[in-house]
């Protein structure tokens, strides 16, 4: 195990009996995930997914389901390596990549899907404000900029648990917001079966797919999930900050007697936890359009979805989405951001204060909504972007959990190579035929 990691070996751990956690212990493991789970509940998520729903309305549920379980192999992994390790994904393809234009080029790459989530996420904050309160999309988007920095500075000042408190909160505003809709207009559980045939339409139903699987796994919550089990179970005393240094000592005495061993059960809990709710809400997104918003005229924008609602399934429904949009926006982009600081610091062993960052990341997607370009297309395109960068953060991950010299003990079974390796070669496939598609025109 790599000389940084400080979780205690479980030869010496002290045994609870039978060996299990204790439920407070188990309970207080939790978190890490919940936080990385919530880029999947992100506004580009919400807009795939209502698009997919008022487009083809039931014909894209198998994409919602596949995503998801490929989400938990994934977001396992990822925690698995910031566990057992104590580094980011970021920090250890940092390390090995030792030639500076590869490393270079690489963290461009993940540094442009960081801030095409970046786009999806303030884009929807500023529509989710427009929709409530009539604030227009420019100053909607700098209001979800600077709440993220807020929140940013939680997680910097005060340490990853209030961090994790935050976020889980907004998390379940979300849930709520998008999933009371399936409740009053409810789908159709014919429509629902069929559409767990896997199969496409056309080229449309192609992007629209590529987009939920972008939405659905994201390159940056791959990195930002192994920062944060890093965090939070493997805490070292050169972050440099005072803070940190105090909670080091703290994170150590509660973690006295958890090997890690028992750290990765809890963490599979964890990750379960996460993706039933992501998976969950996203599910009722698509059927709440399917059943309700299909082949109605408009429905092809969030603005137009939430108006549908209005007229549809009531006033208290279209509020409730709106409010659900709002912190989605607001919780994925504070994540979003804490994600490209980890990128850049574990690639480039650079750090840039958090408040220039921010507004560099942000510029983009101001400049978008100045234009006046279609605040819904701009989610759907950034998350094609996010899929195409899948393969770049899940094909290391899945060859570095898999090595002895990274994990030793803690290695992939070969199993889970397998599927690590069967998820990557379907996401990289349907980014292929995309392609082939959307330039021949077929």
């Amino acid at each position: 195990m790599p000389k940084d990691t400080v979780v205690v070996d479980d030869a010496t751990a002290p045994q609870t009996p039978r060996g299990a956690l204790s439920t407070p212990r188990l309970a207080w493991l939790i978190g890490p995930a919940l936080v990385a789970g919530v880029a999947y509940l992100d506004p580009g998520n919400v807009a795939s997914n209502m698009t997919a729903g008022a487009q083809y309305g039931y014909l894209l549920v198998w994409v919602v389901v596949v995503g998801n379980v490929m989400a938990w192999l994934i977001q396992y992994l990822s925690a698995k390596l910031g566990i057992v390790t104590g580094e980011s994904l970021p920090e250890v393809l940092g390390r090995r990549i030792r030639r500076r234009w590869p490393r270079r080029a690489y963290w461009l790459q993940a540094e442009l899907v960081a801030m095409a989530t970046d786009i999806a996420e303030v884009i929807g904050g500023a529509v989710a404000l427009y929709l409530l309160f009539g604030i227009p999309l420019v100053w909607g988007g700098v209001i979800t900029g600077l709440v993220s920095i807020a929140l940013l500075l939680v997680q910097s000042r005060r340490g990853p648990r209030p961090f994790e408190n935050v976020v889980i909160g907004l998390m379940a505003i979300i849930t709520v917001g998008f999933v009371a809709g399936v409740f009053v207009g409810p789908p159709d559980a014919a429509g629902i079966a069929s559409g767990l045939v896997p199969r496409f339409e056309d080229t449309g139903s192609v992007l629209l797919a590529a987009s939920i699987l972008g939405a659905t796994i994201m390159p940056h919550a791959i990195y930002a999930h192994s920062a944060l089990a890093r965090d939070r179970f493997a805490p070292r005393a050169d972050r440099g900050r005072a803070a940190g240094a105090r909670r080091d000592a703290a994170e150590l005495e509660r973690l006295r007697g958890v090997g890690t061993l028992r750290l990765l059960r809890a963490t599979r809990w964890d990750v379960s936890i996460a993706m039933v709710v992501a998976g969950t809400v996203n599910l009722c997104i698509l059927l709440l359009a399917a059943a309700n918003l299909a082949g109605v005229p408009g429905t092809d924008s969030l603005e137009g979805a939430y108006a549908a609602l209005d007229a549809g399934l009531g006033p208290v429904v279209a509020t409730l989405f709106a409010v659900g949009l709002l912190a989605s926006g607001l919780a994925s982009t504070s994540v979003g951001a804490y994600a490209g600081a980890e990128i850049m610091h574990g690639l480039l062993r650079v750090r840039i204060p958090l408040l220039a960052r921010r507004l560099v990341t942000l510029l983009p997607a101001l400049a978008i909504l100045a234009i006046g370009f279609d605040p819904t297309l701009a989610l759907v395109l950034s998350q094609v972007v996010l899929s195409f960068g899948i393969p770049f953060a899940l094909v290391p991950l899945v060859v570095l959990t898999a090595q002895r010299r990274t994990l030793g003990g803690y290695r992939n079974r070969a199993w889970t190579t397998a599927a690590g390796v069967a998820a990557s070669v379907f996401l990289i496939s349907l980014n292929g035929v995309l392609l082939w598609l959307v330039f021949t025109g077929a």
